[in-house]
């Protein structure tokens, strides 16, 4: 099996575990989810101005629901982790090393929220004072950066592809083998990125924009000066948990 196979499926099992572990423990299932809800919340609120912005509302949305959702992605996981050597043969080399970084982005979000989760145990609920609490007490400055890193790595992959028209025109002649392999969500996802990239007319100041917001929410949330105030949109965001 090829490093990017082992690599993806080893991402991939992360996810499965963390997944299993979550589905053992209401409590901390309802924190863990409870998380995601307030995270894509805040995003939403962080980008509000583009997602407002005929410009931008496209790339601000892919990125709201793609990579930064809420959404369960148990099965779509599961069939990628069946389908994984297949994947490696069929699309090109280019693609697979952005599909090597989307599972190891998903990975590494999943880590860092369950962590989130068990710095929550004793909290009723979620707002923006208990949020940087538990940020603070989970750390991992380093993994935080590389959540970022990650996700920008991801856009400028698809603001790129979308000026190779062998790569477009090759994602478009893999449609009919992709679904045919059980790749319908993996194709799916690159043709949403592709397409939004494409419409996207300054991608490079698009990701500068969430690169900047990003750090900067991060060197807040890690300041102990607790006087230093977050951006307006954690202090709407409040979240029960319900077990």
């Amino acid at each position: 099996m090829s490093g990017d196979a082992t690599a993806i499926l080893g991402h991939l099992d992360s996810v499965s575990a963390i997944r299993a572990q979550v589905a053992c423990e209401p409590l901390l299932a309802a924190r863990f989810e409870g998380v995601k809800s307030f995270q894509h919340a805040r995003f939403a609120g962080t980008y509000g101005d583009l997602l407002a912005d005929p410009a931008y509302n496209g790339a601000a949305r892919f990125f709201l629901e793609e990579l930064y959702g809420p959404h369960d992605f148990t099965a779509r996981d599961a069939q990628f982790a069946r389908i994984v050597p297949a994947l490696v043969r069929l699309f090109p080399g280019e693609i697979i090393a952005t599909v090597r970084e989307l599972s190891e982005l998903h990975a590494l979000a999943e880590r860092l929220d369950l962590e989130m989760a068990h710095a929550l145990v004793a909290e009723a609920g979620l707002d923006g004072r208990r949020y940087r609490a538990a940020w603070r007490q989970v750390g991992q400055a380093s993994n935080r950066a590389r959540q970022i890193s990650l996700m920008l790595d991801i856009g400028r992959a698809l603001s790129r592809f979308t000026r190779n028209r062998w790569l477009r025109h090759s994602l478009r002649m893999m449609r009919g083998p992709a679904r045919a392999a059980g790749l319908g969500a993996l194709q799916q996802f690159l043709e949403s990125g592709f397409d939004t990239f494409a419409a996207l007319g300054a991608p490079t100041t698009f990701l500068e924009m969430i690169a900047e917001r990003e750090r900067k929410i991060a060197d807040v949330l890690f300041d102990a000066d607790e006087t230093l105030r977050l951006p307006a949109e954690f202090d709407t965001l409040d979240f029960a948990f319900d077990a």
